[in-house]
């Protein structure tokens, strides 16, 4: 495997750069970004100084990933999605002078596992999307998402849960099954855990 790196693309020099993982037109990574294995950076994606990403993920076009984002293997993030890293921005301080890197802290998301953010959609950090959750295209997130939850909307509210394979998880006596997989899951605690037979 070897890493693929469009001559249009801007990649840091002391950016990491994982086996098997591509790098599309007008992308940036920036630098000490971390990305694993796998990875695909669609054309005009834009990669944060320090943001981490596991393997196998997928970040379309023109989606930007603001540091200090942290992103689990198998993330997907679509077109045009944001993941914002300042809670009360402004351009200019108090006084009107410019504000530089030392006049405010950024703040991250952190995505889990196999999550996935569909495209257009905004995740005001600092919030945390659970591993196998689906943020539906458009949202705007503002609060931590559970792990397979499904979420849509301004601001995003929970109107499901969602399997492994990404669908709509249907109601099946008192659990849940995955219409693709048929793994079966329940509710426990507003949490949703798998049932192994």
């Amino acid at each position: 495997m070897t890493v693929r790196i469009t001559d249009t693309a801007d990649v840091a020099a002391d950016a990491e750069i994982g086996d098997g993982t591509s790098i599309w037109h007008l992308a940036q990574v920036r630098e000490d970004a971390v990305v694993g294995e796998g990875c695909v950076i669609g054309r005009g994606a834009y990669i944060g100084p320090g943001v981490r990403l596991g393997r196998n993920c997928k970040v379309q076009n023109y989606a930007l990933v603001y540091e200090p984002a942290e992103l689990a293997d198998g993330v997907f993030v679509g077109p045009a999605v944001v993941l914002t890293n300042d809670t009360h921005p402004r351009a200019v301080n108090p006084d009107g002078s410019l504000k530089s890197a030392d006049d405010w802290e950024p703040v991250g998301v952190t995505v889990g596992t196999g999550a996935a953010i569909g495209a257009r959609a905004v995740c005001v950090a600092p919030v945390r999307i659970g591993a196998w959750a689906t943020v539906a295209a458009g949202a705007v997130v503002t609060r931590d998402v559970p792990a397979h939850a499904l979420v849509a909307g301004v601001p995003a509210r929970q109107v499901g849960w969602v399997g492994h394979a990404g669908r709509r998880l249907e109601p099946d006596g008192d659990q849940l099954r995955c219409p693709v997989t048929g793994r079966r899951y329940e509710v426990h605690d507003d949490a949703l855990r798998e049932v192994h037979p």
